[in-house]
């Protein structure tokens, strides 16, 4: 028997999933209508955010800026639907609110 010399090559490994801190709702978010940006509290201090241009491309992803921790930001997305991301003064939605009894 001879020996192969080829080397053999692996398949490649599957991508794995960002590993999140949490998943919040957008409910629980706050909204700053001045940078027109929603915040939540990060543990190291900072805070995670994302902005309504990003959930209106698709993105659900809020970053701390400050570490490497993310949470996935549960928001429908037909709420954003008509969002036109190139004209930032009309935007179809408002920030949302929470009614309390």
């Amino acid at each position: 028997m001879s020996q192969n010399n080829e080397k053999q090559i692996e398949p490649p490994k599957p991508q794995s999933k960002p590993a999140f801190y949490d998943e919040v709702e957008i409910e629980d978010m706050e909204w700053d209508d001045e940078v027109e940006v929603f915040y939540y509290p990060c543990p190291c201090g900072d805070r995670f955010e994302i902005t309504k241009d990003d959930m209106a491309e698709g993105e659900d992803i809020a970053r701390c800026p400050s570490c490497s921790l993310i949470i996935r930001v549960i928001f429908d997305p037909r709420d954003f639907e008509e969002y036109d991301t190139d004209e930032g003064d009309d935007i179809p939605i408002s920030a949302p609110t929470i009614s309390v009894f």
